[in-house]
């Protein structure tokens, strides 16, 4: 039985609840929010930087680098996974960097790459090292969980390639190619600003985070904070429905 969905009025007592805490502990801390900002005080430094070309100059910076790091991910996560299990070797051969890449922190990668790439492009190399690996474990299970009846019988029935990727890989590989996607989009955010913080590349989302942060500007950081986490909402829910819309598409499902 599904869990009943939480209604509107719900969420907005949980909200308000959220608020009332987050006011009370900033006024409990005092110092005119240096130390907590208030929600009112975040709110105001936002509609500060709103109307401002380097706010949205930052965003288009930071966003364009991040995904594209992310779409290189996909493409490479659909190949290596692809290939990995086709062949044995070739996944006993990716399995090491995998592992590391899971278990390295990210400052120290991003340290790392430092001495490889410039600041401007950090982001890219960060965000795609930390989804591919949850893009590759989404493709290998999927293509592991496909019916194996079906492929003998359509192997049986020589039936071809464009009807097997069709019919069979396609709803076998895209559920959890799909649900490995929605959940490295918020991750692409988190590892590509973080590496931001640490390269400090110009007209980034990140070096405006570590200013405000240096200068105890502290309703900004809770301004850009508020922007990062709702960027990273907004296109993982984009990313969500869009991904299951095709999904209901190519796989054949009923969309209530």
């Amino acid at each position: 039985m599904a869990p009943d969905k939480p209604r509107p009025r719900q969420l907005a007592l949980v909200a308000l609840f959220w608020l009332a805490a987050w006011q009370g502990l900033a006024m409990a801390l005092g110092h005119g929010g240096l130390f907590l900002a208030t929600p009112l005080q975040t709110l105001q430094a936002l509609a500060v930087q709103l109307p401002t070309a380097e706010f949205w100059h930052r965003i288009a910076f930071s966003a364009l680098r991040i995904l594209a790091g992310f779409a290189l991910a996909v493409v490479c996560g659909l190949a290596l996974g692809a290939a990995g299990a086709r062949w044995v070797w070739v996944r006993r051969l990716i399995a090491p960097p995998m592992a590391l890449i899971r278990a390295m922190p990210v400052a120290s990668f991003v340290i790392l790459a430092l001495l490889w790439v410039s600041s401007a492009n950090l982001s890219v190399v960060v965000s795609f090292t930390h989804v591919l690996p949850v893009i590759y474990a989404g493709v290998l299970g999927g293509i592991a969980d496909t019916d194996r009846q079906l492929l003998e019988m359509a192997a049986v029935y020589r039936l071809p390639l464009h009807k097997r990727l069709r019919y069979i890989w396609l709803p076998g590989v895209f559920p959890s190619f799909c649900e490995s996607c929605i959940a490295a989009m918020g991750m692409c955010w988190k590892s590509g600003v973080s590496a931001e913080v640490i390269g400090l590349p110009d007209h980034s989302v990140g070096d405006a985070l570590y200013r405000a942060k240096i200068t105890l500007s502290t309703p900004d950081v809770f301004a850009w904070t508020l922007v990062i986490v709702l960027l990273s909402a907004a296109l993982s829910a984009l990313a969500a429905r869009g991904l299951r819309r095709a999904k209901a598409e190519l796989c054949g499902e009923v969309k209530a």
